[in-house]
């Protein structure tokens, strides 16, 4: 079988992979430069630093298990996290059940609630039982009005701004989940958090995969962008591909497997059934907007700092070299400023230095001692479509990985559901998608 694979991000390079494994030809063709999508990295000191912040939890075995496949198992590093939140001028840390007892933010009794409604959600199991219910909803009817307004409330609208009011509870249930997995069972789940990170960057992972795939006498094409898919007679047998040139070129396939956001699927498939563009389109997106300062001095001494002051135009700060040494980065200190915005915010649409002038005051509010003077060199990267809305009863709603089109298939990060959006879930999904691909063709 030939298939042609669009998008060399983590779902379209696991496909292209394991159809390869199989005896399948494969070709990738990926409109950016680079491979890895929302992890691909650039060179910072020295080192590679990914776009958007990246980690991996002691869950993701899909992911670690193809690093160690590939030869890599020994630059995967397990490293104690440090999580935090900036609330009422103070950082506090949120990592053990210590920490929740010392967060005075809350009543004492509201700090009970919280830890007995985490601890709740965590032995959750049946999922589909919390579809019904939006997440911000169900936070102020069982955590209570004084936990949603100081912790999940900022989280919630930092995170999905206006749409913070539509997202369903199993998004915060799958959450809940995979932090809590990096800590173990028992009596090792009081303890820290693990989190894991590929020493040689997610950079190195997409590489030796890459050359993988073109073992498996397979292709990929960066700087490639697809213009169309080809159906006729309500089969796709192809790919429009725009060469270096710029010509239109159309390449025959048995399959194609396209990775694609939901809203840029249909603008390549005219012919979808309405039906099928209706799911589709009833999923917003939010791109993440990310600063990332080199800076002197290490703003905080936390990873992970969640913002729970919405006066702060800003969502969470994480601080690349308190997870891993700085001198994987020349000695510089990285500091990621992230956020998550749709196209209507003014924050979305400011000029890059305009936004990191917005930013500069605020950090002082984390650290007094801040100076501009800290900033050695600073990074701007906007990533379309980063994190999905899903909504609620989504299970109802989800797009097949089949399409109405035979021997077309979608595999997007709205269709990891109820796991959010995440390099582990797209690398089983781009094996789930291998394996109908090879069944439907047998």
């Amino acid at each position: 079988m030939k298939i042609g694979v669009i998008g060399a991000g983590a779902a379209g390079m696991a496909a292209a992979y394991n159809l390869g494994k199989a005896g399948h030809q494969a070709t990738v063709y990926e409109g950016a430069p680079f491979l890895g999508g929302q992890a691909s990295t650039f060179d910072v000191g020295g080192g590679r630093l990914e776009r958007g912040y990246h980690h991996l939890f002691t869950s993701d075995t899909d992911i670690v298990d193809l690093i160690h496949e590939l030869g890599l198992g020994h630059k995967m590093a397990w490293i104690e996290s440090t999580v935090g939140i900036f609330y009422d001028g103070k950082i506090y840390n949120f990592v053990t059940p210590t920490d929740l007892l010392r967060f005075t933010p809350l009543s004492l009794i509201d700090r009970f609630r919280l830890g007995l409604v985490t601890l709740y959600i965590r032995r959750y199991k049946d999922w589909r039982k919390l579809e019904p219910f939006v997440a911000s909803e169900w936070i102020r009817k069982y955590a209570g009005k004084g936990v949603y307004d100081v912790v999940w409330g900022p989280l919630l609208r930092g995170k999905f701004g206006a749409h913070y009011d539509k997202v369903g509870m199993p998004w915060f249930w799958g959450k809940i989940q995979t932090r809590f997995a990096s800590r173990g069972k028992g009596l090792k789940g009081m303890q820290r958090e693990r989190l894991g990170y590929p020493l040689g960057s997610f950079a190195e992972v997409f590489e030796v995969l890459a050359e993988r795939i073109k073992e498996l006498d397979c292709e990929i094409h960066l700087s490639t962008p697809v213009k169309s898919i080809v159906v006729e007679d309500g089969r796709a047998t192809g790919l429009e591909v725009q060469d270096a040139g710029g010509n239109s070129v159309i390449h025959s396939y048995d399959a194609v497997l396209a990775t694609t956001p939901s809203y840029v699927f249909p603008r390549l498939v005219p012919s979808l059934p309405q039906d099928y563009v209706d799911k589709l389109q009833r999923v917003d997106y939010l791109a993440a907007v990310l600063v990332i300062l080199e800076l002197k001095e290490p703003l905080t001494d936390i990873y992970w700092l969640n913002i729970a002051d919405r006066s702060i135009p800003f969502v969470g700060l994480i601080e690349q070299t308190n997870f891993v040494d700085p001198s994987m980065y020349g000695g510089k200190h990285i500091l990621y400023i992230s956020n998550y915005l749709d196209e209507t915010s003014p924050l979305f649409n400011m000029k890059d230095s305009d936004l990191l002038e917005e930013y500069i005051p605020h950090l002082k509010k984390i650290n007094p001692r801040f100076d501009r003077s800290w900033i050695e060199q600073w990074h701007y990267h906007k990533v379309a479509a980063a994190q999905p809305i899903i909504g609620t009863n989504y299970s109802e709603q989800l797009p097949d990985h089949r399409t109405p089109i035979k021997s077309l298939y979608l595999a997007n990060t709205t269709q990891v559901y109820p796991e959010d959006r995440g390099t582990n879930y797209s690398v089983r999904m781009g094996k789930h998608v291998a394996d109908l691909m090879m069944q439907d063709f047998v």
